[in-house]
């Protein structure tokens, strides 16, 4: 990597340096001197080395608002190059895949996305509020975007959307059954709600319906492993 790139990859939340002495070492297999290649060499309480961890400096902070925290790192590669990168720090969110009685249909929001300028299908979700339960989340959420109650809730899998720009991660959950409580008490989420069939959802992803990291994670998951 050359020394006058300035790459644009974030850091996570917390320091992948945590707990991890650090030392200046010479690169293996490098000529030593004035063309030696040095990088800092973390160095783990049982002796072991993580060469490749970056190096935080410090972090400022830009901007800290309830859905958001804007801040910039400093950083140091393991090749000695250092840069300056924005690190974007979101709430966990909380999304449920809600099958019907058969397992055959999944129940999705076709509602438009701003940013992106688009409709697509996306499952219902939100972010969790300070100390509540995601799952409890993911069941508040169905109900007011969809007017479905989830019968049961259990962890599906959880997953980062973009983990080399932001620290937002994701919980899925699943539920086996809903049963129907009445009209939506959200009508800005979707132009409608409707129970997709799961053998369509192959197709729906190659006409760029779905396109959600969470949704297809999730709709994936499900195909691939099932609920269990």
């Amino acid at each position: 990597m050359s020394r006058r790139f300035r790459p644009t990859i974030a850091l996570r939340f917390a320091s992948p340096l945590a707990g991890v002495a650090r030392r200046r070492q010479p690169l293996v297999g490098v000529p030593q001197g004035r063309d030696a290649r040095w990088y800092c060499r973390g160095v783990t309480a049982d002796g072991g080395t993580e060469p490749t961890l970056w190096k935080i400096h410090g972090e400022r902070l830009i901007d800290d608002t309830r859905r958001l925290q804007l801040s910039i790192a400093s950083v140091e590669l393991p090749d000695g190059v250092q840069f300056e990168q924005y690190v974007l720090r979101m709430p966990k969110a909380a999304m449920m895949i809600v099958l019907d009685d058969k397992q055959e249909n999944v129940l999705m929001l076709w509602r438009h996305r701003f940013i992106v300028d688009r409709w697509v299908w996306e499952l219902p979700g939100g972010y969790v509020d300070p100390d509540e339960d995601p799952a409890v989340t993911a069941a508040r959420e169905v109900e007011e975007e969809t007017g479905w109650r989830p019968r049961n809730v259990k962890p599906l899998v959880s997953l980062q959307p973009s983990v080399g720009t932001t620290d937002a991660e994701n919980l899925l959950f699943v539920s086996d059954g809903a049963d129907y409580i009445g009209e939506p008490e959200d009508i800005n989420e979707a132009e409608r709600i409707d129970w997709v069939a799961l053998d369509s959802i192959r197709e729906r992803i190659d006409a760029g319906q779905i396109i959600g990291a969470a949704s297809l994670v999730g709709l994936l998951h499900v195909l691939a492993f099932g609920t269990d």
